[in-house]
């Protein structure tokens, strides 16, 4: 069976990713405590790289593993970087996990570049690699209380553009379309809406500062609706 967009399948997909970002949220100070801090980073470290690994052993397995398989799409590279992220803790390394963690795996969840619907593995392993991209700035941002800035958003995106000039001349090498900087994906995403290529890579220089820059305010906003709600609350 083919993965269906809006399915039973990725409905439920998604159901399970929002509880599990929630219930990290939800349970926060509890996961500050060293042991349960530990045993969350080291969990969320293992579910990115056995997520990838996995990935390539099944491309070897079926034999399709090629250019294809190559880490260099941009949730490929904020997934190993999610995991660096995760032990070194670094500051600088979580915005770019925040920014482009977020949007590129927010986006991939909305409108999955996938062939196989549950229970096959590719569906498994693209929801939970997706899904622990994403957990892993939620936990750094709730947890461990990481905040961007303003000048976060700036780096986030020049870093991008760094990170796409190794898709840029392994497109050129192989004639693949890792970042979709060479053409649209074939099945259903948001570039629907845009222009033809290249057009809509200029479209999408301007849709990337828009959504970093909510994504920022977001985070703002709720960061004060929080303080607010405990100078209001009673003791």
């Amino acid at each position: 069976m083919r993965f269906e967009w809006l399915s039973a399948a990725h409905l439920a997909a998604l159901a399970v990713s929002l509880a599990a970002w929630a219930l990290m949220i939800r349970y926060r100070e509890r996961l500050r405590l060293p042991r349960a801090n530990r045993i969350m980073r080291w969990s969320l470290i293992g579910v990115l790289l056995a997520s990838e690994a996995s990935l390539q052993l099944w491309h070897v397995v079926n034999g399709t593993w090629g250019v294809q398989a190559w880490p260099l799409q941009l949730c490929s590279m904020t997934l190993l970087l999610s995991a660096v992220l995760l032990l070194s803790r670094g500051r600088r390394l979580y915005e770019i996990c925040f920014f482009l963690g977020i949007l590129g795996a927010l986006q991939a969840l909305l409108t999955p570049n996938l062939d196989y619907t549950f229970p096959h593995f590719r569906y498994v392993q693209f929801f939970l690699a997706h899904s622990a991209i994403i957990a892993t700035s939620v936990f750094m941002t709730a947890v461990e209380r990481y905040r961007p800035t303003a000048g976060s958003v700036v780096r986030a995106v020049l870093w991008l553009h760094v990170l796409a000039i190794p898709a840029y001349l392994a497109n050129l090498w192989t004639g693949s379309n890792f970042m979709f900087l060479s053409r649209k994906p074939s099945t259903g995403s948001i570039l629907d809406l845009l222009a033809p290529w290249p057009w809509y890579l200029l479209q999408l220089e301007l849709i990337v500062w828009a959504l970093c820059y909510m994504l920022y305010v977001l985070l703002l906003l709720t960061d004060r609706l929080a303080r607010s709600k405990r100078a209001t609350s009673p003791g």
